[in-house]
């Protein structure tokens, strides 16, 4: 019997929720603890498992993996979702930061007081910087990178999905994104992620998610 992989994090999205696409598109089951008190989190210190005092932490192949990327790269290398070869690999990587970079500028809102020039600084930058990349590469191609499903096929299909959720028709002006966007949400796996029955996509954080990662580190005031 396979070893378990076992996801640290609190009960929402976060930096944790790509590492749950990535592993559903690779059909990989894994369970979830998630943090809910600062004991847990101390616990989970003392023990030495959080290399950097940081979570998201996975236990996979008897190891106890930090760090994002790290994670994120070690599973698409396991489940071949990491190109074929090091050039593969390099722009795979390059399109997964870029992604991950407009992400995180979305998963800190639920913690800033005034998000209207945050919300207007990344429609911009979605529209200018990022989305135009991905619209010109599908414009010759199916996938991203190598011809089949990479990681950063998954992280560009969360990734609008998370755009689309703030900003209604941003992809309007780049039906070649919209296009890839239905293709990969027709795949098994992916349906199968986003049924909302399965409760393994988390749903937009809201206060009692924001209060609770408060709670867990300690955080008696948002900056």
């Amino acid at each position: 019997m396979a070893e378990k992989v076992i996801l640290h994090y609190f009960n929402g999205r976060g930096k944790m929720e790509s590492i749950r696409w990535l592993l559903a598109v690779a059909g990989v089951e894994f369970e979830e603890t998630f943090l809910e008190t600062h004991e847990q989190y101390e616990k989970l210190l003392k023990a030495g498992d959080l290399m950097f005092q940081q979570v998201p932490m996975v236990e996979i192949d008897g190891m106890k993996l930090v760090q994002t990327k790290a994670i994120l790269n070690y599973i698409a290398e396991k489940y071949g979702l990491h190109g074929k070869d090091c050039k593969d690999r390099v722009m795979i990587n390059m399109y997964s930061e870029g992604l991950m970079d407009l992400m995180e500028m979305i998963m800190i809102l639920p913690f800033i007081p005034d998000v209207k020039e945050k919300l207007e600084n990344i429609e911009d930058k979605a529209k200018t910087r990022y989305l135009p990349v991905f619209e010109k590469v599908l414009s010759e191609t199916v996938y991203l990178v190598g011809g089949k499903t990479s990681m950063a096929d998954v992280l560009l299909l969360e990734c609008t999905l998370m755009l689309e959720e703030k900003f209604c028709g941003i992809l309007a002006d780049f039906p070649n994104t919209k296009s890839f966007q239905g293709r990969m949400t027709r795949k098994e796996a992916i349906q199968n992620f986003l049924n909302p029955d399965s409760k393994k996509r988390k749903p937009q954080p809201d206060d009692n998610y924001v209060q609770t990662v408060m709670k867990v580190f300690n955080v008696t005031k948002l900056p």
